[in-house]
């Protein structure tokens, strides 16, 4: 079972529900990469939604207003996210389809990562209905000032946040996830040794940073595996995210459909 669903009047505000059938099922919250710009967008994620929902997880496949269309960039790309996630609940609330809230994951690749990270910590604090079990890096951009000064991804930062981060400095203290910290949830960092795109130090050092501060995180790096490997089902860099989820998953025992999750202590 596949659905659109839209959360918003931009064409990019929209997500594509996947449903393995049967009850409820735990959910995988997907995000793309593309260092926050247009015309990247969730089909990028299609080949991992596809494998997540024949392992029985539910699949929730976001897309968000990107720089370079209307509402893009600071702050209508992160408040997309912030919306999209709570759709979700309202989803599982209404019957849309059989969803265990007490069992969901925010993944994220590179941009998407970021965001995953940023937007889940941005609806703790809002005391927001779904509460995930972990949130999952993929090759993810987690300190946005270090990312500006070493140009990754050109000017992408800067273009996110409508200026370099130290002329924007209370923006970059609400969308870096190392200002973040402590999150809340546990996270997954999983990054590849041989990523010429993010270097694998983003992710090293936010584990580190986040442990420091009181939070559950693991760095997973991925052997030889480069920026991209993370959108093949079939690499190992997939695998290692297959991996963490059922860890993650088999923490929480199996319920209902529920409108509201657990909280973890």
């Amino acid at each position: 079972m596949s659905a659109e669903h839209r959360y918003g009047p931009s064409p990019s505000q929209a997500a594509d529900l996947l449903h393995p059938g049967g009850g409820p099922a735990s959910v995988v919250c997907l995000l793309h990469g593309g260092f926050w710009k247009a015309p990247y967008g969730r089909d990028q994620m299609q080949d991992i939604a596809l494998d997540l929902r024949e392992r029985g997880h539910a699949v929730w496949n976001i897309g968000y207003r990107r720089v370079g269309e209307p509402g893009g960039g600071w702050p209508g790309t992160l408040d997309d996210v912030v919306a999209a996630l709570d759709l979700l609940a309202a989803l599982a609330g209404e019957g849309a389809a059989p969803l265990d809230l007490r069992r969901v994951a925010v993944v994220g690749h590179s941009a998407g990562g970021h965001l995953a990270i940023v937007c889940t910590a941005r609806r703790r604090r809002l005391s927001s209905v779904v509460k995930p079990v972990i949130v999952a890096g993929l090759a993810a951009i987690t300190d946005l000032r270090a990312a500006a000064a070493e140009r990754i991804g050109g000017d992408a930062v800067a273009a996110l946040l409508g200026g370099e981060p130290q002329s924007h400095p209370d923006r970059c203290a609400d969308a870096s996830p190392v200002l973040l910290l402590p999150h809340g949830s546990p996270l997954a960092l999983l990054h590849g040794t041989e990523d010429d795109a993010v270097p694998i130090a983003q992710s090293r050092q936010f584990a580190g940073a986040a442990t420091r501060a009181g939070d559950d995180a693991r760095l997973v790096p991925v052997e030889g595996a480069g920026h991209m490997d993370f959108l093949d089902p079939r690499s190992a860099a997939h695998a290692a995210l297959c991996a963490e989820l059922g860890r993650a998953f088999a923490d929480e025992p199996p319920g209902p459909c529920a409108t509201a999750a657990a909280t973890r202590p």
